[in-house]
């Protein structure tokens, strides 16, 4: 099967040579192909095709799905990649990458999240989710490294997690996440300090209210949940860890995904009416004090900007085109959506649909497109399709390229160390404390 990146690189020579036919221009050495159309092949964003070296400096998330999202100003910037690498040629690139890996051999782990392109996955020692990759790194005490292809948070995760002589390495510093920086601590202390006042102290031994975090969310938000009686959770543990939260306070606080917080709320029975949700630009989140008092989730105003594209419409469309479709999609997308699919779940929920499935069988999935094309490939006796027409990826999670892979290894060979993400000792104390609540648990 062709992959995204042939379809892909193809589409961007088109739009380069302003249309198809003979006389297109050659394609530079490092085309970044973005997204896949239903109908062939074409970018969400001409920007796309560029080079992530390109427009790293760049303000803003960059061109994609999350390229109207806003920055905060202290996110971490990626300086210039050497020339050496820039210049190189795919083949170049993947020749030195594998010498690199076999002369650090067990003593550096690359980890490579399941949304990241082909080019990179393929050197990947571990694929997974954000807190699959962070709990392989805990699993991995002999490694003196991890280089995270993924994004900002997740090597985070990775690190607070890992021993403490371990280092935690991203390639790109410019691979945040836009649905994290949706919620600053911040931010998110001015709505602790607000609910606290209107909800009061404990009653009968119940919070009034339990902050739950997201994985997608910043080291600090983790440890705010940890020092006030919170915990982290995700995508597939969500309704356990609501239900811890609910054994021990009156309400919840969600952070940062109103879409998970919201579905996995409904799943559980609570109405629509009680889950308010938290604008932090607004007093008391644009709610009033009786709202918030007779609420079960409130539900902080972010979301992921890939997940969020996702509609009802393109399930019908995709029912009206395949009648015995099966309709899969990630709870990051829109309630309504969710409760028109046929089935939600985490990236591992989809994952194993697909692996289950019947020969024959007609699967159209809402979620990240070089997850689903993966899965495609996988099973070549199914039809696994995107739901999304226009496909536009996690733009930041591309930022990882194979340059900047071979950069990091090569660094590492020299006894250099780029890009270290290091959670401060406070900080990591009180994520920890978060995580191992979750990790406790169990369904």
């Amino acid at each position: 099967m062709t992959s995204v990146h042939e379809l892909i690189r193809d589409a961007a020579a088109r739009e380069r040579a302003g249309g198809s036919g003979a006389g297109r221009p050659q394609r530079a050495p490092h085309a970044r192909p973005i997204a896949l159309r239903a109908t062939g092949a074409s970018s969400c964003d001409s920007s796309l095709s560029r080079d992530p070296w390109a427009i790293d400096r760049d303000p803003g998330y960059g061109p994609g799905a999350s390229t109207g999202d806003a920055v905060p100003g202290d996110a971490p910037r990626q300086g210039p990649l050497p020339a050496r690498y820039t210049e190189a040629s795919d083949d170049e690139l993947h020749d030195w990458i594998v010498a690199a890996k076999a002369e650090l051999g067990q003593r550096v782990r690359i980890l490579g999240h399941f949304y990241q392109r082909d080019e990179v996955v393929r050197y990947a020692d571990f694929v997974g989710d954000s807190f699959m990759l962070a709990q392989a790194a805990k699993a991995s005490p002999d490694a003196e490294a991890f280089v995270f292809c993924g994004v900002h948070f997740m090597a985070e995760t990775a690190d607070i997690l890992s021993g403490p002589d371990q280092a935690v390495i991203l390639p790109n510093l410019a691979a945040g996440c836009s649905m994290a920086d949706m919620a600053t601590i911040d931010q998110v202390e001015d709505c602790w300090r607000e609910l606290t006042a209107v909800l009061g102290d404990a009653a009968d031994g119940a919070q009034p209210v339990i902050p739950v975090t997201y994985m997608n969310s910043s080291a600090a938000i983790k440890a705010f949940c940890g020092r006030n009686g919170g915990i982290v959770c995700t995508s597939s543990n969500a309704r356990t860890v609501l239900e811890w939260a609910f054994a021990r306070g009156s309400r919840v606080v969600f952070f940062p995904d109103q879409h998970l917080g919201r579905n996995t709320a409904h799943e559980m029975g609570i109405p629509e009416e009680r889950m308010p949700l938290w604008r932090p630009h607004l007093a008391l989140g644009g709610n009033t004090v009786e709202q918030l008092r007779d609420a079960r989730v409130i539900l902080w105003n972010g979301f992921c900007s890939v997940h969020k594209r996702f509609s009802v419409a393109q399930i019908e469309r995709a029912r009206a085109e395949h009648p015995d479709v099966r309709v899969i999609v990630h709870p990051e997308c829109p309630a309504d959506v969710v409760r028109a699919a046929d089935g939600a779940g985490s990236t591992e929920y989809i994952r194993a649909q697909i692996a289950a499935a019947a020969p024959g069988e007609v699967i159209a999935v809402g979620t990240e497109i070089n997850l689903v094309n993966r899965l495609q490939q996988q099973r070549p006796d199914l039809t696994v399709f995107c739901l999304d027409p226009v496909v536009c990826p996690c733009s930041t999670m591309y930022r990882i390229h194979p340059a900047y892979l071979a950069w990091t290894l090569e660094s590492l060979v020299a006894g250099e160390m780029p890009n270290r993400i290091v959670v401060d000792a406070s900080v990591a104390g009180d994520s920890r404390v978060a995580l191992e609540r979750m990790l406790a648990a169990k369904p």
